[in-house]
């Protein structure tokens, strides 16, 4: 696979003045007024964007080399979701405590053995953070509770070996998209 670089040529915009619309525990709601100047046009013009904090996810891999996934209800689909375990940032955090934290809180398996899979732009057409995801080897499970989201999170864990999660994600039973990044992240990973 090729190493170079891609060399971006469209002009960017500058902000001419930013506004917070509404505020709510997850993100904020800005109106940016942007300017484009580039040679032969200027133009100006309005656009929503959600300030949110950066997020995580994580591939977690057992040391009997299963996925371990996380099925959820979704209240923006209104659907349950099997998905790889993630979450936010919290403040002054980084991301891989963050995500350390979210697989035990979320599954109750922890690892020794953290590697990066890179970050993706969760929404760049209106949103503003990352996704940071990682892969986790030999996950084992420490805590055998059933895991305690928050307030109005209910998590069921399932084990998979990799090729059925594969297939899942193939047939469009995993859907979140930051998920399936994180799953091509990883499967590039493995071609080099």
């Amino acid at each position: 696979m090729s190493k170079k670089s891609f060399n971006f040529t469209i002009e960017p915009w500058s902000v001419i003045h930013e506004n917070k619309e509404y505020h709510t525990p997850i993100f904020n709601l800005l109106q940016r007024k942007m300017r484009l100047e580039a040679k032969d046009e200027k133009n100006e013009g309005e656009f929503y964007v959600l300030e949110a904090p950066e997020w995580v996810n994580v591939i977690p891999i057992t040391t009997n080399e299963e996925v371990v996934l996380v099925e959820q209800y979704r209240y923006g689909i209104e659907q349950p979701t099997l998905e790889i375990p993630g979450g936010m940032v919290d403040p002054g955090e980084q991301p891989l405590q963050s995500i350390k934290r979210e697989l035990v809180e979320e599954t109750g398996y922890n690892s020794g053995n953290w590697s990066s899979l890179g970050k993706v732009s969760s929404n760049p057409a209106i949103m503003t953070n990352y996704t940071h995801l990682f892969l986790a080897k030999d996950c084992e499970l420490i805590a055998s509770d059933k895991p305690e989201g928050d307030d109005n999170e209910r998590i069921n864990v399932h084990l998979l070996p990799m090729d059925d999660f594969l297939d899942l994600v193939a047939d469009g039973t995993i859907h979140h998209s930051i998920m399936v990044a994180a799953v091509a992240r990883l499967l590039l990973e493995r071609q080099t």
